[in-house]
């Protein structure tokens, strides 16, 4: 089967990325958030891609034509008509993908193949919720995908290997490198490397052992990393992590500390990260990018 035309729900930092990368590569792309004022938000990130992809890949024309690709929805029968892949990149809260999954399920045509951008939750989770659980698995993108351009591909024990491979083609067809993974893990491959990282720094920030700057710092000069991890929750934004960190405070009440003051110091302060001008961070102009951060303090 080859797909035409994708369905993105969400349109957040990398949903919105997930559907301007397909958009730019030739799909026509239906964009479905849950009210208009998402949408306007959306519409305002895909401006500000249009203009990142223009100048990263020196086409303009193609930029421009790629918005004249995507269409956006509240409606999520509308949204997902005549869709020949749907990528899921809704909050990470298992409530709310499983509500969004049973819903779809029952407007989505028969053809549709479901794909979740999960960072860190299984397909086997959600499988049941979907209607059509060997048509469903995970496909995650790293942020930045114009640049980090990796694609991983994720099924659960039910899902019809023919699916896995024809979204392992779609990823390369959008510029992606396809990893394909033999069985289900948490977080991938790149976020079980990456998440223990955040959530050390996290831990180091909660319990004031030192503030962001000293822990990027530390973590740039002694392993000569461009980014330290909270450049990079910058990238992320604070409403994934805060999430995440929720969640794992139910089985961990360690966890709870960072969820707190994630909210109270971040989000509460509207500090959501690059998208916002402000997290950890002030942007465009980030202290971790000044030529002399990395000299001693």
């Amino acid at each position: 089967m080859d797909f035409k035309k994708i369905m993105v729900a969400g349109s957040g930092v990398l949903g919105s990325q997930i559907a301007f990368q397909s958009a730019f590569f030739g799909y026509h792309v239906n964009v479905y958030d849950i009210n208009e004022a998402a949408i306007n938000v959306a519409k305002e990130r895909f401006s500000k891609l249009k203009a990142v992809y223009a100048g990263y890949f020196q086409d303009s024309d193609k930029a421009e034509a790629a918005i004249g690709r995507i269409s956006f929805y509240t409606d999520l029968a509308d949204a997902v008509a005549d869709v020949d892949l749907m990528i899921e990149a809704v909050p990470e809260v298992v409530g709310i993908k499983q509500d969004f999954y049973q819903k779809l399920a029952e407007v989505a045509p028969e053809k549709t193949v479901f794909a979740s951008n999960s960072s860190t939750m299984l397909p086997s989770q959600f499988a049941a919720f979907t209607g059509r659980p060997e048509k469903f698995l995970a496909l995650h993108f790293a942020n930045s995908i114009w640049q980090n351009n990796t694609a991983e591909v994720m099924g659960h024990p039910g899902t019809d290997a023919k699916y896995t491979e024809q979204v392992t083609d779609f990823a390369r067809s959008i510029g992606m490198i396809p990893f394909v993974l033999k069985k289900e893990q948490p977080g991938y491959i790149l976020n079980s490397l990456l998440v223990p990282l955040l959530d050390a720094g996290l831990s180091l920030w909660a319990n004031d052992i030192a503030d962001p700057q000293t822990i990027d710092k530390n973590w740039m000069i002694s392993t000569g990393a461009p980014n330290g991890p909270f450049a990079i929750l910058d990238i992320v934004g604070m409403e994934t992590p805060y999430n995440l960190n929720l969640a794992k405070a139910e089985l961990d009440p360690t966890y709870k500390a960072i969820a707190e003051k994630l909210k109270t110091e971040m989000i509460d302060q509207g500090k959501m990260g690059v998208s916002s001008g402000e997290g950890f961070y002030k942007y465009p102009n980030p202290a971790f990018l000044e030529p002399d951060f990395l000299k001693q303090n």
